[in-house]
């Protein structure tokens, strides 16, 4: 539901808020006093095309924001678009600056249109005089028959993913297939070059560390024998120094019991420079200078280099290289056998995807007939004689297929006898287009008793001027389908026949005045006083006459 909705510098509005309720409300007003203004900055909202036309004289940008109920669809767009939610309300707003620039926000994080058109049939369908049939197209009329037939698509959809998966993964291997077999010779040299190579992980870094103690044979026996003399060995060794402090300590102990962890201490320290002392000595011994075995560690550090560069930073990625050309190979090899699976696959995920498209395409056609046939007598109870037909046609070509099927649906309508029957966007006005929809929500809503389940519908539907070229009981009838409509879902009209103003669940007064030199405009809800001599003055016109209110009041209560 449409909780409010503001604007600010949009077109003559200065500054307007309009906090909307459940049910039926209903906008009403001199002409020209801005009512259909606030449907088009909806149907801005809702993603539709802006201009620095919309932007007030004198002002840098025009504002335009609303508050929406979350439903669990619209959230699930938000997620998927990486928008946050915020408790169970969606916040949509848009700036459009006097450059011709602008800036989408949902729930106050930067967003994009196309965040606004994804949400639009979540939240509402606007029938304005400029924008109905471009919020009307056949994926919509789909989703009505669908709604209207209690038709589910959560089968067919899933197996449309599945077919389009299989196809994916099918064409993937015969697209590629040629530049595999290109190349097959170069892979096969890969792996023969990496496998003649006998690769160990690790190995060039150990191989690394050992050439380095190869090239600095005499420095490194130097360092180690130096120690192992300053610490175990010469006359003035460390161990001698530790000896020497050891028979001092145990001379002390003699006397005085407080020096025998002193004691154990130094007892530690020199068997820590033994082992280390060995350490360095071991270390030495064992160094080789061998010419030959650096001249092996280089040859072979040098052709491992030579792999890295063609193969991978490290031994380790040349080998999961090697790994990977094994598998294409083996591919290729096995290609034959594996498209005939593929291929196997994609024929089964086809005929499910026949078979549940197949079942979508009778219930649509039986549910076709029938919306057409109701839909036809409510719009004739409009002040219109047309012919109506719903056309559901199957493209069993695989390249129409769909998640929600294989059908193009279409409405069609001759609006005077004797013509063909043609697409809505058509026919002659908006104010009939905004009628045919009426009587197409309607004729939905009307079959809501039924037990099937629905398929989704906008929370909230709004008609601009609903009412041009009707009077008298017509626009009666339209007042009484506005008020059944507005028994399942929120709607929003736009009106100028105080029969349709009668049926108000809310009433909204949109007027303008003059101040400081500037037209302004604003949007009143009306209380029951205030409403009973908005209907008169509709009825009567400028001047309210005692008898307008008495049948003012009389039309309200009948209302009810």
């Amino acid at each position: 539901m449409l909780v409010e909705l503001r604007a600010e510098n949009y077109a003559v509005i200065d500054h307007a808020i309009a906090v909307f309720g459940p049910g039926l409300n209903l906008l009403t007003g001199e002409t020209g006093a801005g009512k259909s203004i606030l449907v088009d900055a909806l149907a801005l909202l809702m993603g539709g095309k802006a201009s620095s036309e919309v932007v007030r004289h004198g002002a840098e940008k025009a504002v335009v924001a609303c508050v929406f109920e979350a439903t669990p669809g619209a959230e699930t767009i938000l997620e998927e678009n990486g928008i946050d939610t915020e408790g169970h309300e969606i916040i949509l707003r848009r700036e459009i600056l006097s450059t011709g620039k602008g800036r989408v926000f949902v729930n106050n994080q930067p967003a994009t249109v196309a965040v606004l058109k994804q949400l639009a049939p979540e939240l509402a369908l606007v029938h304005a005089q400029t924008e109905s049939l471009t919020s009307f197209d056949q994926a919509q009329q789909r989703i009505l028959l669908d709604r209207f037939g209690g038709i589910s698509t959560e089968a067919v959809g899933e197996a449309h993913a599945k077919w389009r998966a299989a196809e994916v993964k099918l064409n993937e291997l015969v697209e590629g297939e040629q530049d595999r077999l290109r190349m097959v010779d170069l892979w096969s040299y890969q792996r023969k070059e990496i496998e003649a190579a006998h690769l160990e992980p690790g190995e060039d870094e150990a191989l690394e560390t050992e050439k380095r103690v190869l090239a600095n044979a005499e420095k490194l026996y130097a360092a180690a024998m130096g120690a192992f003399e300053q610490l175990y060995e010469g006359g003035a060794s460390a161990e001698v120094a530790l000896r020497a402090a050891v028979r001092n300590v145990e001379e002390l102990l003699r006397y005085d019991g407080r020096f025998a962890e002193a004691l154990q201490q130094l007892e530690s320290v020199r068997a820590t420079v033994g082992d280390v002392s060995g350490s360095l000595r071991d270390y030495a011994e064992g160094i080789n200078a061998s010419p030959e075995r650096l001249a092996e560690i280089e040859d072979r550090l040098a052709a491992l280099d030579r792999l890295k560069r063609k193969y991978g930073k490290t031994v380790a990625e040349v080998i999961e290289f090697g790994e990977e050309v094994v598998r294409r190979l083996a591919e290729v090899e096995d290609k034959d056998e594996i498209l005939k699976v593929l291929r196997a696959d994609l024929d089964e995920a086809a005929e499910v995807y026949r078979a549940a498209a197949g079942a979508v395409h009778a219930e649509r056609k039986a549910a076709a007939g029938k919306l057409a046939k109701l839909a036809e007598g409510q719009i004739n109870s409009l002040a219109m004689k047309v012919k109506f037909a719903v056309e559901v046609r199957a493209g069993e070509r695989d390249s129409g297929w769909t998640a929600s099927g294989w059908d193009t649906v279409d409405y069609r309508i001759a609006t005077n006898p004797g013509e063909p029957l043609k697409a809505l966007d058509e026919i002659a006005s908006g104010g009939e287009m905004s009628r045919v929809m009426l009587a197409l929500k309607v004729s939905v809503e009307e079959s809501a008793a039924r037990p099937k389940k629905k398929s989704a519908t906008p929370r909230t539907l709004v008609f601009d001027e609903i009412d041009i070229g009707i009077g008298g009981r017509a626009a009666e009838a339209v007042g009484q389908k506005l008020k059944t409509l507005a028994k399942g879902q929120q709607v929003l009209c736009v009106t100028h026949l105080p029969q349709i103003a009668a049926f108000a669940d809310q009433h909204f007064l949109v007027d303008k005045r003059e101040a400081d030199g500037r037209t302004k405009m604003q949007v009143r809800l009306l209380d029951d006083r205030a409403r009973t001599h908005e209907v008169a003055r509709m009825l009567s016109g400028a001047k309210v006459t005692e008898t307008s209110l008495q049948h003012a009041g009389q039309m309200i209560a009948g209302s009810r």
